[in-house]
């Protein structure tokens, strides 16, 4: 019986369906706590690059 338990772990611990989901999961939540962590840094850097565009674009259709 204990074998049996024990061969039936060892084949879950084998299996890798469940790891791409998981590897996803981490990527996305890594890059939100990023994110929040830099947010005003990231809010100015697009804001500077929203005005850039929005300066040439006003010099382009002059």
């Amino acid at each position: 019986m204990l074998q049996a338990i024990g061969n039936k772990a060892k084949r879950i611990w084998r299996e890798e369906d469940g790891l791409g989901t998981l590897e996803v999961i981490l990527i996305i939540g890594i890059t939100l706590i990023i994110a929040l962590i830099f947010k005003k840094q990231i809010t100015t850097l697009v804001t500077n690059l929203l005005a850039s565009v929005t300066s040439k674009s006003q010099e382009f259709f002059k």
